[in-house]
């Protein structure tokens, strides 16, 4: 399948480190559609937003944001990153991307997951204390939906469903459904168990970080009978190319450091970044794709040599990133090094057949 290569943005609201400035909820969902609609035209493959529920965030409504960029887009799949699934109702979650796929003609898709942020659980009145088994009920219920209509089905977390008539149904019949696991192995095995596409999250640490993740993955979809090299992998990462290395880490650092601190998993409690210990997570073996376009092509073939991943999403501008820097990035990305992952990923596997 052909490597795919596209950005993301949770669409946070942070102090900018530089000016001091705080931009506004309206001029960060206006910069999230502009984000889109140059992923775009640029050439990218994938676009997604992230669903948080504080006010250091604008993505808690990510299906809205992005139903506004299927009017501005063409051609770039547009994805959930992710839809935390544990919280939602899985029907009208399946309402939402099929309205999205059909005003986009097709491009919907969906990453669900557990949620490492977990402020929607006491906000839309589950406990915690369920989080694996909210997960797996609602999953179970999103892809029988998804597979049939009507729908008769039964749980222990909402209603049931009786010869239930679920709509719109998708432009294409279907939407793709994949599955944020960010290293557990509990959940890199019932992915692949499920024959689901896998998109690993990556936030700091080695680049071989997910070895085991893939490992556990494959085997489990082989030991139910999928064929495990026609299932999709994704990286999903933090990062940010410019034109030289030191100019990428130079611009990158501050916001970056930034947004660990304001906009982590506990706002006030962040994670402090030092300079050396960021570099050190750019650097070849570790796990940032930040750095010349050379650099993030040679990580990025990396990841693909490593764990076979078909698709990368990178996490740009994360702190507030100026605009024109962030667009700036995503067409050089998109200009000079998409083309040559593409590339070099496809004569990889056609050496290989």
């Amino acid at each position: 399948m052909p490597f795919e290569i596209g950005v993301m943005t949770f669409g946070e609201l942070t102090e900018d480190p530089v000016t001091g400035s705080l931009p506004s909820p309206r001029q960060r969902v206006r910069e999230t559609i502009e984000q889109a609609q140059v992923a775009d035209q640029a050439g990218l493959d994938v676009f997604g937003v992230g669903e948080h529920h504080r006010t250091d965030f604008v993505g808690s409504a990510p299906a809205i944001l992005l139903a506004a960029a299927a009017e501005k887009t063409e051609r770039i799949k547009l994805t959930s990153s992710v839809t935390v699934l544990s919280s939602e109702d899985p029907v009208r979650v399946w309402e939402q991307f099929a309205t999205i796929d059909l005003l986009s003609a097709g491009r919907a898709e969906i990453i669900a997951g557990r949620g490492s942020y977990t402020e929607s659980f006491p906000l839309f009145g589950y406990d915690l204390k369920d989080y694996a088994d909210l997960f797996r009920e609602k999953l179970d219920l999103l892809l029988q939906i998804r597979d049939r209509n009507p729908l008769t089905w039964s749980g222990s977390f909402r209603a049931p469903l009786v010869e239930a008539d679920i709509a719109p149904r998708a432009d294409g019949g279907t939407i793709p459904i994949w599955v944020g696991v960010g290293g557990s192995a509990a959940s890199a095995i019932s992915t692949g168990q499920l024959g689901l596409p896998m998109a690993l999250a990556l936030l700091l640490g080695p680049l071989t970080f997910h070895e085991q993740t893939v490992q556990l993955y494959r085997a489990a979809a082989a030991k139910a009978g999928h064929d495990t090299y026609a299932l999709p992998i994704s990286i999903n990462a933090h990062g940010f190319v410019g034109r030289t290395s030191q100019g990428a880490r130079d611009t990158m650092y501050p916001y970056f450091a930034r947004g660990m601190m304001d906009n982590n998993h506990q706002r006030g409690v962040g994670l402090r970044l030092p300079r050396a210990a960021f570099d050190a997570q750019s650097s070849p073996g570790a796990g940032l794709l930040a750095g010349s376009p050379q650099e993030l092509i040679d990580k990025l073939l990396t990841y693909h040599e490593l764990y076979g991943i078909t698709r990368a999403i990178i996490q740009m501008g994360f702190g507030g990133m100026p605009q024109k820097q962030h667009l700036e990035a995503i067409e050089l990305l998109a200009a000079e090094v998409a083309p040559v992952v593409r590339r070099e990923v496809a004569q990889s596997e056609r050496s290989m057949t």
